[in-house]
């Protein structure tokens, strides 16, 4: 997902996005150590995803 398409999204809207992304990306890491995946990048892309989500949630004002 890109940047531009998750400032759109309120901050309740990130956290379960944010939920979300955590448990695909727990859901490809347990795939990938019984069997490889296909496309092992889409690992990489999750955690940048998760960590684009969590900076977003760290520049809006408390």
């Amino acid at each position: 997902m890109k940047t531009s398409e998750l400032r759109e999204l309120a901050p309740d809207a990130l956290r379960a996005r944010l939920a979300e992304e955590r448990t695909e990306l727990e859901t490809l890491r347990f795939q990938n150590a019984i069997t490889r995946l296909e496309n092992p990048g889409i690992l990489r892309e999750k955690r940048k995803t998760i960590a684009r989500i969590l900076t977003l949630l760290n520049e809006q004002p408390a």
